[in-house]
């Protein structure tokens, strides 16, 4: 392990310290393991001296009698049953409890990526895709966890017994140990270039592992556009590439472990082989049993330092892991430096010399857009797609930071409210509908919204045009909507999304095509009750039927994030310019929607118009 990668462990370690006092348990624990190595190396001593005299003292110079006349053939199976129990002890202790604090420490990095998700700015999710992000807490982190618990459980466990072996080897014979130090650099270097290999490939696996969720989170989530359009097959492709990119990277680490283990192993049993002839040719007038001691203490050490070895690869996994967890752990959440908190607001909205670009890019999508809404005023944005009106939406509740100009807020820059305080004035509404897999009652009352009470709710649903829809349900507002709605129509999915912002009663309300998906009948029932909830309020409208906008007080006309026209419905048809044209244009299309058509076309084709969605 290299200079960064034992920077990012000791950082992980760190993890560890609210659960110090079980992590010093099961050090103990580990403590008093590798302690009974050496003593089963001890009393082989004993077992061996004990062949030719069985009746002689264990210990002919203890301070006590009974053990100055204890005899080796009850002493020896004593000792080996009293040094298995302890050996038994220490082991529960130390993998009981530090498997606790592994799971602990995995716990709280799970709870901390997730809590960085919820204050991770826009721009961070625009560049990771969320199969990557997943892959996190659930495939990083289990790496991480290896490294954790397995990794060091190897380490202090065999670490310690090697510790243990070695000093008693050196209290035998300190020039016979001397030789078997002399592979450790070797051992050394061999262990700094497969850490190395390991690492690298854990990356490789990890980035293979998040496309694979990727491919599998885009499948499942457009099932639908997959089965209509026959992707099957593509999708089938897409994912046995990931799959067999995956199961290619594991494989070559699986290689490089497979190779370096079994090298790594000769060169150690070569440095045995070694000691083996120095004890024969150097013995001296050493005992039978003393040699057998040595040779059994010097054989338990190829294990230890075999597992110590392998465990690199467990842990260069679980550093790749850490590192893009601690990646996303380090990025800067969301630029909150406002102190404003106000309980209540007006609502006036302004907008002055307003520039925008996005991260990255050089191209600018707003430029110099200007206007003010007073409290109560309804005011439209209208423009092709790309014309800037939905980032223009986001700026407002700073989903992202804009570079040139301010956004006032009664008076005061929307920089300056804390973002919590300034979100709670903003109710906002999007033709992307999100819900969860809950019921209708806790969509609608979400978040802070949660301990509204039921006529509240009941209200919002009714003013939203969802009331009717939802008593026909078996379970009425208690109804389970499935995964981001699935169980509803698109039509009734946004009615609940405006039920959700008419029930937070928000000075500020922002419509971004928010009745998109409302069939005209719906929509015309929602047009009274959004006239009826914006009364008092700065009500921003985005909108692609402009038919729904024609009695806002001001209409602005956006095109490459400019603003080319503003006025009226009546004043900008006056002109005759670029909002004329739009209106004409969809005015047309409508009207020749609803004429039938006498040529036949060249498509059969089923329409389905929904009046109750």
């Amino acid at each position: 392990m290299y200079a960064s990668g034992l920077k990012i462990y000791l950082r992980l370690l760190a993890y560890v310290r609210p659960y110090w006092l079980m992590f010093a348990v099961s050090i103990l624990g580990f403590l008093a393991f590798a302690s009974t190595q050496p003593m089963l190396a001890g009393i082989l001593k004993y077992f061996v001296d004990g062949l030719t005299h069985p009746d002689a003292a264990l210990f002919p110079n203890a301070p006590w009698r009974w053990l100055q006349t204890l005899q080796l053939m009850y002493a020896v199976p004593f000792f080996i049953v009293l040094i298995a129990a302890w050996q038994g002890l220490g082991a529960f202790l130390g993998n009981f409890f530090l498997a606790k604090v592994s799971l602990g420490l995995v716990h709280d990095l799970r709870v901390a990526l997730f809590g960085s998700l919820l204050t991770l700015p826009n721009r961070y999710f625009d560049q990771h895709n969320s199969g990557h992000l997943i892959s996190r807490i659930t495939y990083n982190v289990t790496m991480v966890t290896g490294a954790a618990t397995d990794a060091i459980k190897v380490v202090i466990r065999e670490g310690m017994t090697v510790t243990f072996l070695f000093a008693y080897l050196l209290w035998m014979n300190w020039k016979l140990t001397l030789v078997m130090l002399a592979i450790l650099p070797l051992i050394a270097f061999m262990v700094t270039v497969a850490s190395r290999k390991f690492r690298k490939q854990s990356h490789r696996i990890q980035a293979a592992m998040g496309e694979l969720t990727h491919v599998a989170s885009e499948t499942i989530q457009g099932y639908r556009v997959v089965r209509s359009f026959g992707g099957e097959g593509y999708e089938q492709g897409r994912f046995l590439a990931a799959s067999l990119t995956n199961s290619q990277r594991q494989l070559r680490m699986t290689r490089t472990s497979a190779i370096y283990t079994p090298l790594l192993q000769l060169t150690i049993y070569c440095a045995m082989s070694a000691l083996m002839f120095l004890v024969l040719f150097m013995r001296g007038d050493a005992s039978a049993g003393e040699l057998v001691a040595y040779i059994t203490a010097a054989g338990l050490l190829p294990k230890p330092i075999r597992q110590l070895s392998e465990v690199s690869a467990t842990i260069q996994r679980g550093i790749a892991g850490a590192e893009s967890i601690f990646e996303q752990l380090d990025a800067a959440p969301e630029d909150d430096q406002g102190t404003l908190e106000r309980a209540q607001i007006t609502g006036r909205l302004e907008v002055r010399q307003l520039s925008f670009t996005y991260p990255g890019s050089t191209a600018p999508v707003l430029e110099n857009i200007r206007f003010a809404i007073a409290p109560g005023q309804l005011v439209a944005l209208v423009g092709r797609s790309g014309s800037g009106k939905s980032t223009l939406a986001n700026l407002i509740p700073r989903f992202y930071a804009h570079n040139i100009g301010e956004i006032l807020l009664d008076g005061v820059a929307v920089e300056a409210y804390r973002l919590k305080n300034l979100r709670q004035h903003i109710a906002l509404v999007t033709q992307q509908v999100t819900l969860f897999n809950d019921t209708i009652k806790n969509n609608i009352a979400y978040g802070d919204l949660a301990e509204k009470p039921e006529a509240a709710i009941r209200q919002a649903a009714a003013d939203a045009f969802a009331l009717e829809f939802i008593e026909r349900l078996p379970q009425g507002f208690d109804t389970e909507v499935g995964e981001n709605g699935v169980m509803l129509s698109g039509g009734q999915r946004q009615r609940l999304a405006i039920a959700r912002a008419l029930l937070k009663n928000a000075p500020v309300l922002i419509l971004d095509e928010a009745t998109s998906a409302l069939d005209s009948e719906s929509e015309r029932h929602i047009q009274a009750a959004l006239e009826k909830a914006m009364s008092g309020r700065t009500a921003l409208v985005i909108a692609h039927r402009l038919s729904t906008i024609e009695r806002a007080d001001l209409i602005l006309v956006m095109d490459q994030g400019r603003i080319i026209e503003r006025g009226t419905h009546t004043e900008l048809l006056a002109r005759g310019g670029h909002y004329a044209q739009l209106y004409e244009k969809q005015f047309v299309e409508e009207k020749s929607r609803r004429q039938p058509r006498l040529r036949k076309p060249a498509l059969n084709a089923l329409i389905i118009t929904r009046i109750d969605n």
